[in-house]
C-alpha cells in the first residue's frame, strides 16, 4: 500500500505550525514533542517519511498520512469526540 494517498506531504515544522494556526495558537508544539510523535506514528505506518529539498533549497524530511492513518485517524476522532461529550456532560449538566 502507498504512503501517497492521502493527504499532502508536510516538514514537522509545518505540523507545527498548522497546528498552532488551527487552534487559534492554544496548542504549541515543542519540537521535543513533536519528533518523538512523529516516530511513533511512523512505526505504526499510520504516517510515511520521505527525504526532499525545502521550499528555501534544504534537505528536508517530509510526512504525510498514509490510508491506513486515514483510518485510524477517524477511529481516534471518534473516541475524542466520545470523550469531549462525556466530559461536558459532567461540567455542564442539565437544569
Amino acid at each position: 500500500m502507498s504512503g501517497r494517498c492521502c493527504w499532502d506531504r508536510r516538514t514537522g515544522h509545518a505540523i507545527a505550525k498548522g497546528i498552532e494556526f488551527k487552534s487559534d495558537e492554544v496548542l504549541q508544539v515543542e519540537q521535543g514533542s513533536l519528533y518523538p510523535a512523529l516516530h511513533r506514528l511512523i512505526k505504526r505506518r499510520w504516517i510515511s517519511v520521505e527525504e526532499g529539498t525545502s521550499e528555501n533549497n534544504r534537505r528536508a524530511k517530509f510526512y504525510r498520512l498514509t490510508c491506513e492513518g486515514r483510518r485510524q485517524l477517524k477511529v481516534e476522532t471518534s473516541k475524542w469526540d466520545k470523550l469531549a461529550g462525556a466530559i461536558a456532560r459532567i461540567l455542564r449538566p442539565a437544569d
